[in-house]
C-alpha cells in the first residue's frame, strides 16, 4: 500500500522548511531567511500515531512574481498539490493575512483537496496573539497556531491532518499475489519488459527517456503464480532531473519500491553498470526488499562462450554492497530467459519471507561462536546469549548480548554470512538487531 502524501505549501519565507524539518525530525530542508531557498520539492517519511505518510516540502508560491525561478517553483508546488492527499497551508502570524496568502488560498480551494490552515510563528505558549484571528478571513476553517521553531502546536496540526488521511485502504491485491517493482534508469527497457510479459502493448514504449510518467500496475497470472508488475518511471541523477513532472515521477518510483515484495533492478547490457544503478539498488536494499538484477538487451551484445561469465564477475564486483543478489540475463525484445526471471521472482519472494526457528538459529550460533570466537576489548569478551527471528520481509534477527559496543561490525558480517551459508536467503537483505540483556 502506498503511503498518503501531505504537501506543505505557502508563500515564500513563512517557515515551511522549518516546519518540514520539525515534523520529519531531520534537517533535510535548508532553512534561511531569504525567500526562495527551497526550490525543489523535498520529501521524507513522517510518522505520527504509529502511522507513516510522505511529507512534501515545496518552494514558496508567489502569484505576482514573474521571474523564471519563481514561476518554476510555482509549477513545482502545483504538482505537489495535485498529487497530495492533504495540504498544510502555512502562513505567518507576524505578517498577518497578505494579498499573496489570499491568492494562494483561492488556488488551494480550486484544487478540491483537504486543507489544514497553519498559522506559524505563534512562539509564545498560551492564547494565540490577537492577529491570529484575522486568518479566519481566508475561509479555510479553524486555523491551527504553531511554532515550527519550538515545536508548539505541531501535534494539534498533525491530528487535524490525520482527519483527512486514509490509512485503512487495504492493498488491492490478496497475499497470493507477488508484487514486483521494475526499477532502473530511464530507457533500459522497463516498459518493453512488462509488455513482453503481458503479451500486449500495456505501456507506451519509446526510445525517448522519460516516457513513463507514473507507476502503473499489470496483473499477470501464469503457471508460475500470480504477479502484480509495477512499472516505474526511470530514476535518473538529481542533476539531470530538470522537468517538474519528472521530479514527481521519481517520488512515485520510490513509493512503488515501498509497495513491492521483490524489486527487479533492470540494467542495459550495452551500457553496463552505472553509479545511478547503485543508488536505485541501494534504495531497494535499504527498504529490505527482495532484489534481482536483470541485465536486459542481452540480444544486442556480441558474445562468445565467456561473455556471460565475465559480465557476471564484473557485476558481482559492482554490486559488492549487495552480495546476496542473483543475476539473470534477459531480452525483453526476444523474450529470452523471461521464464527464468519468473522462477527467480518466486524464489526471492519466498526467501524474503523465510522464517527460521529459534532452536535452529541457536544451534547455528553455537557452531559459529565455537568456530570464530566473539571479539573482546580491554579484557571484556562479547557474549551472545541467544538469537531469535523478530520478523520477515526482510528476515530480521535479534541478538541478545552482554555489551552491544563489543559486537563489532566485522563479527556481525561474519554471523550474517553464516546465516546465509546455512539457510540460503539468496536475493534478500538480512537485518541484525543487537540488544543488551535488560533492554
Amino acid at each position: 500500500m502506498s503511503k498518503p502524501i501531505v504537501a506543505i505549501v505557502g508563500r515564500p519565507n513563512v517557515g515551511k522548511s522549518t516546519l518540514f524539518n520539525k515534523l520529519t525530525g531531520k534537517r533535510l530542508a535548508i532553512v534561511e531567511d531569504t525567500p526562495g531557498v527551497t526550490r525543489d520539492r523535498l520529501y521524507a517519511e513522517c510518522e505520527w500515531r504509529a502511522k507513516e505518510f510522505m511529507l512534501v516540502d515545496t518552494g514558496g508560491i508567489d502569484p505576482y512574481d514573474e521571474s523564471p525561478m519563481l514561476a518554476m517553483m510555482r509549477r513545482q508546488a502545483q504538482i505537489a498539490i495535485n498529487s497530495a492527499d492533504a495540504i498544510i497551508f502555512v502562513t505567518d502570524v507576524r505578517a498577518g493575512v497578505t494579498a499573496t496568502d489570499a491568492d494562494v488560498a483561492v488556488m488551494l480551494q480550486k484544487s478540491g483537496k483537504p486543507i489544514v490552515l497553519c498559522v506559524n510563528k505563534c512562539d509564545n505558549l498560551g492564547e494565540p496573539p490577537p492577529e491570529f484571528y484575522e486568518f479566519y478571513n481566508l475561509g479555510l476553517g479553524d486555523p491551527v497556531p504553531v511554532s515550527s521553531t519550538h515545536g508548539h502546536g505541531t501535534g494539534d496540526l498533525l491530528d487535524r491532518v490525520f482527519e483527512y488521511l486514509n490509512f485503512e485502504e487495504t492493498e488491492r491485491y490478496s497475499e497470493d499475489y507477488i508484487k514486483v517493482a521494475v526499477i532502473g534508469k530511464p530507457n533500459v527497457g522497463k516498459s518493453s519488459l512488462i509488455n513482453r510479459i503481458a503479451g500486449e502493448e500495456r505501456m507506451i514504449v519509446s526510445d525517448i527517456p522519460g516516457t513513463t510518467r507514473d507507476a502503473t500496475d499489470t496483473i499477470i497470472e501464469n503457471e508460475k503464480g500470480k504477479f502484480v508488475f509495477i512499472d516505474t518511471a526511470g530514476i535518473r541523477r538529481k542533476s539531470k532531473v530538470d522537468e517538474a513532472i519528472e521530479r514527481y515521477s521519481v517520488l512515485r518510483s520510490y513509493m512503488a519500491v515501498d509497495r513491492a515484495d521483490v524489486c527487479v533492478i533492470l540494467l542495459d547490457a550495452t551500457v553496463g553498470f552505472t553509479e545511478q544503478d547503485s543508488k536505485i539498488a541501494g534504495y531497494a536494499h535499504e527498504q529490505g526488499k527482495g532484489c534481482i538484477v536483470a541485465v536486459n538487451k542481452w540480444d544486442a551484445v556480441e558474445k562468445d562462450d565467456k561473455t556471460m561469465q565475465e559480465m557476471r564477475k564484473k557485476l558481482e564486483q559492482d554490486f559488492s554492497f549487495m552480495s546476496y543478489v542473483p543475476f539473470v540475463f534477459i531480452s525483453a525484445k526476444t523474450g529470452q530467459r523471461i521464464s527464468n526471471l519468473f522462477d527467480l521472482i518466486v524464489y526471492v519472494a519466498q526467501q524474503n519471507a523465510t522464517r527460521i526457528s529459534t532452536g535452529m538459529l541457536n544451534d547455528l550460533l553455537a557452531y559459529a561462536t565455537a568456530r570464530v570466537q566473539p571479539p573482546s576489548d580491554k579484557g571484556r569478551r562479547l557474549k551472545i546469549y541467544y538469537m531469535t527471528q523478530a520478523s520477515t520481509k526482510p528476515p530480521t534477527f535479534v541478538c541478545f548480548v552482554n555489551q552491544a559496543q563489543l559486537f563489532h561490525f566485522s563479527y556481525q558480517r561474519y554471523l550474517e554470512n553464516q546465516i546465509r551459508e546455512h539457510f540460503g536467503l539468496e536475493g534478500t537483505p538480512i537485518r541484525l538487531v543487537v540488544r543488551e540483556r535488560g533492554d
